[in-house]
């Protein structure tokens, strides 16, 4: 579709959203939502768009600018935003089921009440943005950015910690040149986001290695944040932040595996 007729389209739409009680007067009473059901948008400029109930089915919107677009409940099933540029755009009560934001940017978008159930939104920066009774379930978030979103009790995500929820087990870390064996203890805080990074609240100190997994001539080592393991010693975070989506945040950080830390 070029950019003409898209215009007549939008043009066509707020008249719709405008358009008054009384739908007698003629050129008003055949306007209709815009129905883009199925159309190809691929890298249209749609900035501040107002696309509020629009039907957007099935659309092709890969890498589309969509900055600060009106999307409120909006159609995008299947869509596919692959790259999408979405920042600041409000989606309220969007159903975006089964569609394809991989890699897209909803930093700072309103998804409040939006439907993502089955979307793939593996890679996509969700930073800031408000999922306040979003329902993510069956959606694939993997690698994706969530630091410092918006949730409730309303909100619905089924993403597994990669570490155990409980009970105590082995971690491991890189400090610096070396690999320090964990253990988080039954009773600490744990987290994971979307990554195979978590966090901890405590962790005791089991041992110091060198890469090559040799025992390191070394009683403590510091980490890249100054912090120093000790062994025997149990370390703990300045503070714990407890959003689990917030990977980076307080805490102490490890991986599940020792190869993670090594490659780290």
């Amino acid at each position: 579709m070029d950019q003409r007729e898209l215009d007549k389209i939008l043009w066509e739409h707020k008249k719709w959203l405008e358009r008054p009680d009384d739908w007698s007067d003629e050129g008003v009473a055949n306007l209709t939502a815009a129905d883009l059901h199925g159309t190809d948008l691929h890298g249209a400029e749609l900035f501040g768009a107002n696309l509020f109930a629009a039907d957007l089915q099935g659309a092709t919107l890969q890498g589309t600018k969509l900055c600060d677009a009106n999307l409120c409940s909006a159609d995008l099933r299947g869509a596919d935003l692959r790259g999408a540029n979405l920042y600041g755009a409000v989606l309220w009560e969007a159903d975006l089921r089964n569609a394809d934001l991989w890699g897209s940017n909803l930093r700072g978008a309103n998804l409040l009440d939006a439907d993502l159930r089955g979307a793939d939104l593996q890679g996509a920066s969700l930073r800031n943005a408000n999922l306040q009774g979003a329902n993510l379930l069956g959606a694939d978030i993997g690698q994706a950015d969530m630091y410092e979103i918006k949730t409730d009790t309303a909100t619905k995500i089924d993403w597994p910690m990669v570490c155990p929820e409980t009970g105590s087990f082995v971690a491991w870390k890189k400090a610096g040149e070396y690999i320090v064996k964990l253990e988080i203890p039954e009773d600490a805080k744990r987290s994971s986001a979307t990554t195979s990074k978590c966090r901890a609240s405590m962790a005791k100190v089991l041992e110091i290695q060198n890469e090559d997994g040799t025992r390191a001539n070394k009683a403590d080592v510091r980490s890249s944040r100054g912090k120093t393991y000790k062994i025997g010693e149990i370390v703990y975070p300045d503070k714990w932040d407890n959003n689990r989506w917030n990977e980076c945040s307080h805490g102490i950080h490890f991986f599940m595996t020792r190869q993670e830390a090594v490659e780290w």
